[in-house]
C-alpha cells in the first residue's frame, strides 16, 4: 500500500495522518461569476476570477477556513477533519489566480503534541493569522463540536506544533454542536479595536434573535451581536486594512446554496453592539458552492483582493472553489 493509500485507509477508521504529506492538486480557472466575466463589476465588487480545485488524494477537501501566512501568496486552509492544508496561490501574467502549488497536508495536534484523537475534536471551521510587530507568528483556529479556539506557531509560514488553547467564554465552550463557533478574525492596527479577536457563532442566537459573538481584546472585550437573517448564517469574517469588517454568510434555499457578503463599518465593531452590514455580494446556484472561507490579501499587482472559498465536505458532488474579488474604487 502506498503512503497516501495508507493515509486514506486510516481516515476511513477515523485516524488522522501522523505527519505532513505532499498532495497533488489540479486547478481549473473560473472565468465567469453569475453573468460577469473577469474584470467586470458584479453587485458591489469586481470579479477577478478564480479556480476550482481537485485532487486524487482523499485527505484533500473540507476547506473551511483560509488565511495568508507569508510572502508570495503563501496560504493555509483548515479542514473539517482537523488538517492544515498549506501551499502557494499562483497567478498568471494577467494577475489572475490560476493555481495552488506546493500543497502539503498536516494534521493538527492537541496541547500535548498528539494528533487530535477523534472527529468530534477535529472540526476546524475558521483561521486567521496572528501578527507580532507586523510579522506572522501563529494562526488562530476555531473549532465546532468540541468548541474551542487554539493558536499554532508558524515556522516559515507553515503552522504546526502543539495547540495553545485560547480562553473563551463558558457559554461557548459549554455548547457542543456543529452550529457554534464558525468565524474568528483579528482586528488590524487601523481598527478602533486593534488586536482584538472577534468570534461569531453560526446558529446560536441571543434573546433578541441575533447571532451571538464575543470580543477577546484586553480593552475591547465582551459580547457583540450580528443581525440575523431568515436565509443565511455567518460562516466567516475578515477585516479590511481600514478596520471595516467583512462577514460571509451561507445558507440553503430551494435546494441550492446561497451566499452573501456584507461589510460592517469599523466603528460598529465594538462590545455591546448589534452589527448589521451593507450587502456587497450575493449569489446562489451554479456560480457558488458551500462557501465558507474568507480572507483579504494583496495580489501580485498590489491590488487589495477578497478571496472566498467553498467547503466540499469531501463529497464528489460538491466543489472546492476559490473565487477572487476586488473592491470597486
Amino acid at each position: 500500500m502506498t503512503r497516501l493509500g495508507a493515509i486514506a485507509a486510516a481516515l476511513l477508521v477515523g485516524i488522522a495522518p501522523a505527519a505532513a504529506v505532499e498532495a497533488t492538486v489540479t486547478a481549473t480557472q473560473v472565468t465567469q461569476f453569475k453573468d460577469s466575466a473577469v474584470g467586470q463589476v458584479v453587485d458591489g465588487l469586481v470579479f477577478r476570477g478564480g479556480i476550482a480545485l481537485t485532487s486524487p488524494d482523499d485527505t484533500f477537501g473540507g476547506l473551511s477556513g483560509l488565511t495568508v501566512t507569508g510572502p508570495d501568496q503563501q496560504v493555509v486552509f483548515v479542514t473539517d477533519r482537523g488538517n492544515f492544508v498549506t501551499g502557494q496561490l499562483a497567478y498568471d501574467n494577467a494577475d489572475r489566480l490560476f493555481g495552488f502549488i506546493g500543497v502539503a497536508i498536516e494534521p493538527m495536534l492537541n496541547s500535548r503534541g498528539e494528533v487530535l484523537p477523534r472527529q468530534y475534536a477535529r472540526d476546524a471551521e475558521s483561521v486567521d493569522t496572528v501578527l507580532r510587530d507586523g510579522a506572522p507568528v501563529a494562526v488562530r483556529v476555531s473549532f465546532e463540536h468540541l468548541t474551542r479556539v487554539a493558536d499554532f506557531a508558524l515556522t516559515n509560514g507553515v503552522p504546526g506544533g502543539p495547540a495553545r488553547e485560547v480562553a473563551i467564554p463558558d457559554w461557548l465552550t459549554d455548547r457542543r454542536t456543529n452550529e457554534t463557533l464558525e468565524a474568528v478574525c483579528i482586528a488590524p492596527p487601523a481598527s478602533p479595536i486593534a488586536g482584538s479577536t472577534l468570534l461569531l457563532t453560526e446558529d446560536y442566537l441571543d434573546e433578541d434573535g441575533h447571532h451571538r459573538g464575543w470580543l477577546l481584546g484586553q480593552n475591547d472585550k465582551g459580547p457583540i451581536a450580528y443581525q440575523n437573517s431568515p436565509v443565511v448564517n455567518p460562516t466567516e469574517c475578515a477585516f479590511l486594512p481600514n478596520g471595516d469588517l467583512l462577514v460571509l454568510e451561507r445558507g440553503v434555499s430551494m435546494l441550492s446554496f446561497v451566499m452573501e457578503l456584507r461589510r460592517v463599518p469599523a466603528a460598529e465593531v465594538r462590545p455591546d453592539n448589534l452589527m448589521a452590514g451593507e450587502l456587497l455580494l450575493s449569489a446562489s446556484g451554479g456560480s457558488i458552492d458551500n462557501m465558507e472561507s474568507l480572507t483579504v490579501h494583496t495580489a501580485p499587482d498590489g491590488e487589495l483582493r477578497i478571496l472566498i472559498g467553498s467547503d466540499n465536505n469531501f463529497n464528489d458532488w460538491q466543489r472546492s472553489l476559490l473565487l477572487e474579488f476586488a473592491l470597486v474604487e
